[in-house]
């Protein structure tokens, strides 16, 4: 039986607000685009960068196929990436926003606004996603 003023259900442990996150590489045409992390808990990719207001390093999250800035602070650059790590889509995506359902996506990269430029990297383009070897 609980007391009034019992705090037993308040004392939970914390977990990591990002703990499945791997580092990764972005590769295009034998240049490193990029540090980055990839998403492996189901709850890190749905959260994506939602919270976050200055992007340090871009989030890899496979499987998916479409993104939204709900809850954002700033906007996204996002790259649309289907199995053959071939960039078919793109889109830049100001806070409280839905990008486009990509049927051919296996996977997004979502980054710093004005990534894609200094990347140059487009429609077409090949983004390789290889792991940081430890």
């Amino acid at each position: 039986m609980r007391m009034v003023g019992d705090t037993s259900l308040l004392h939970r442990p914390t977990i990591s607000p990002m703990e499945g996150l791997q580092p990764v590489w972005l590769v295009s045409e034998g240049r490193v685009l990029a540090a980055a992390q990839r998403a492996t808990a189901r709850a890190d990719r749905r959260r994506g960068l939602m919270g976050v207001t200055v992007i340090e390093q871009p989030l890899v999250i496979a499987p998916c196929n479409w993104v939204h800035t709900f809850g954002m602070r700033a906007a996204i650059d996002v790259l649309y990436v289907n199995q053959e790590n071939e960039v078919v889509g793109v889109d830049t995506l100001k806070p409280w926003r839905v990008g486009p359902y990509t049927r051919k996506a296996s996977f997004v990269i979502e980054a710093a606004a004005g990534s894609l430029d200094r990347w140059n990297v487009g429609i077409g383009s090949t983004v390789e996603v290889r792991n940081v070897e430890q």
